[in-house]
């Protein structure tokens, strides 16, 4: 007969160390992607505001 044991669970204190590595870094990606995203749609939005006046204005020229 085959006897079949349940799989050992983890208690509070044993943690997955390669799972929370995964998580984390995973989490950490789709902080920096949704930043991204905010900072495109910020450009998208307004494509001049992040630019100083000095930049695209014509500066007079003086002899």
């Amino acid at each position: 007969m085959d006897q079949h044991q349940p799989a050992p669970s983890l208690s509070k204190l044993e943690v997955d160390v390669d799972l929370g590595f995964a998580l984390f870094f995973d989490a950490l990606l789709c902080f920096f992607l949704l930043l991204t995203v905010v900072r495109c749609a910020q450009t998208v939005v307004d494509p001049y505001g992040a630019i100083s006046t000095s930049t695209y204005q014509e500066e007079q020229i003086t002899n």
